[in-house]
């Protein structure tokens, strides 16, 4: 196989500036110990609804099970921002052939990152949404009122950042084929 060319050397200024990248990694790190917590929530909850199953009603298991569900779809979105964001951003993570490479990671972008977070976000709301309606007596209507209005809103959001990434990809596509 031949040798990749050298990268040619950059001048100073776009050296340091091109480096500030960097400065995302502790930002990713972080969220990989937000993952830590949300295991410990996870687990908390989880050992919570095994301990009291027997006086638990159909309605307080679903609720915690939603909850679960809830925890793992936020540790989903924390994944996709950590490895997607540092791939796209930061550097390579060079995992090309690794069995375990996540599919989507072969064609992430900016653009296909942002309509990936929207549409976790909505899953995430819609689980929010659902426990809101499934303890409807227990809430009060401009709660629920809030709640519907932020979800229409991510909807909305999701459509046209799904829009607008359609509407740029021919212009994408013919100036990759210029270059």
């Amino acid at each position: 196989m031949p040798e990749p060319a050298a990268a040619p050397a950059l001048k100073p200024l776009p050296r340091w500036i091109f480096a500030s990248r960097w400065l995302q990694l502790p930002l990713y790190l972080g969220l990989i110990v937000a993952q830590g917590v949300y295991v410990v929530q996870f687990m908390r909850e989880l050992l919570h609804l095994l301990a009291e199953t027997t006086t638990f009603n159909e309605t307080t298991i679903m609720l915690t099970v939603l909850g679960l569900i809830d925890v793992v779809m936020i540790s989903n979105l924390l994944i996709m921002v950590v490895i997607g964001g540092y791939e796209t951003f930061v550097s390579r993570l060079k995992l090309e052939g690794h069995p375990d490479e996540p599919e989507w990671l072969s064609h992430v972008n900016a653009n296909v990152l942002k309509v990936k977070l929207a549409t976790a976000i909505i899953g995430i709301s819609s689980i929010h949404l659902l426990k809101t309606f499934i303890n409807a007596q227990n809430m009060d209507e401009k709660t629920m009122f809030w709640q519907v209005t932020i979800h229409i809103t991510f909807l909305v959001s999701a459509v046209a950042i799904a829009a607008i990434d359609r509407i740029m990809l021919p212009s994408t596509v013919e100036h990759m084929k210029r270059e």
